[in-house]
């Protein structure tokens, strides 16, 4: 989302709004001062961070921005809004971006330093530099405190499903019921393909929104461990299908291998995490194997990491048949 305010106008909030944010730091040189702010400085791995950058300009002044982008190493951009430009009370300019981080893996790990370049708008190749400082971040395990309380639910055996009892009658019903569907299913495609518009999103973006949608249900907490791992390992195998092009997710883990051996598009390194997590997965959810917590955690670090370095906006995936069906989007995540 990019919301562009066009002109000046007056700054009618004053500090209204910022007491939301943790860190407050403020930089000064010459006709240039920045506010560099962040929401939070301690956050679970599905959470989100709001970085924000409010320079203020005296009057004649320019200031270019830093590319955040560029210069982050264990966050991705999440979402991003210009808050244009507004006059404070002395006539100065004020220029506000904002940024939604979203941490990779967990850890300690620390904001970066920033550089902004400002110059005098009548001598554009006279630049000045104002550079921030690193605001140290924690980002604590998908179970956080609840390790030592984690209670894993028994998994249950094989259980043979019951019969239903047969009901003949029905069936002439339905029979002519399901007869009725395929013609009234084209007149509705039909009067709606005029207007249907396609709706496409990366492979990445897929898999984070499951992510963060699996993380919100508490699974783990609840001690339904073997439901995490079908989850989560569908959700990898999703996106690897989205993303490479393999059919992972209607395949047994032997028969994807087997695939996966000869598929070209990823590296030996990689091959070789999918199947220890494959493998991982198999055994908790088919050999009744408990998981220590530090496994739990590696094993949603992993998959988190893996869409991380694979990720690509070249390949889209049209998702307009699946709109009702995914998870709702978290942006104040999850």
């Amino acid at each position: 989302m990019l919301l562009t305010v066009a002109g000046c106008k007056k700054d009618s909030q004053g500090k209204a709004g910022k007491s939301q944010f943790e860190v407050d730091k403020v930089y000064e040189r010459g006709p240039a001062t920045v506010h560099v702010r962040l929401d939070k400085t301690k956050l679970t791995i599905a959470d989100t961070v709001l970085l924000q950058f409010e320079a203020t300009l005296q009057p004649g002044y320019k200031i270019d921005m830093p590319k955040v982008d560029k210069v982050l190493e264990n966050f991705g951009i999440v979402d991003w809004d210009d808050l244009g430009e507004k006059l404070d009370v002395k006539n100065n300019v004020v220029t506000t971006y904002q940024y939604k981080l979203e941490p990779f893996l967990s850890g300690k790990y620390e904001i970066p330093a920033f550089t902004f370049v400002f110059h005098d708008a009548n001598d554009p190749g006279a630049k000045h530099e104002l550079a921030s400082e690193a605001i140290p971040v924690e980002v604590t395990s998908l179970l956080g405190d609840q390790r030592a309380k984690l209670v894993i639910e028994d998994i249950e055996g094989v259980v043979e499903m019951p019969r239903p009892a047969r009901r003949w009658w029905l069936w002439g019903l339905v029979a002519l019921a399901v007869a009725s569907i395929p013609a009234g299913w084209l007149l509705l495609r039909t009067k709606r393909a005029s207007r249907v518009v396609r709706v496409f999103k990366s492979a990445h973006e897929i898999a984070y929104l499951r992510l963060r949608a699996l993380v919100a249900e508490n699974l783990i907490e609840q001690g339904r461990i073997k439901e995490f791992y079908e989850r989560i390992s569908g959700i990898l195998r999703h996106y690897i299908e989205d993303r490479f092009d393999l059919h992972a997710p209607d395949r047994t883990t032997e028969e994807f291998l087997s695939e996966l051996r000869f598929a070209e598009t990823l590296a030996s390194g990689d091959k070789q995490t999918l199947e220890e997590f494959l493998t991982h997965c198999d055994l908790v959810k088919f050999a009744k194997h408990e998981p220590t917590t530090e496994q739990i955690q590696r094993t949603f670090d992993l998959v988190k990491d893996f869409v991380e370095r694979t990720k690509s906006e070249e390949r889209l995936v049209d998702v307009t048949d699946r709109i009702g069906a995914e998870p709702a989007a978290q942006t104040e995540v999850a």
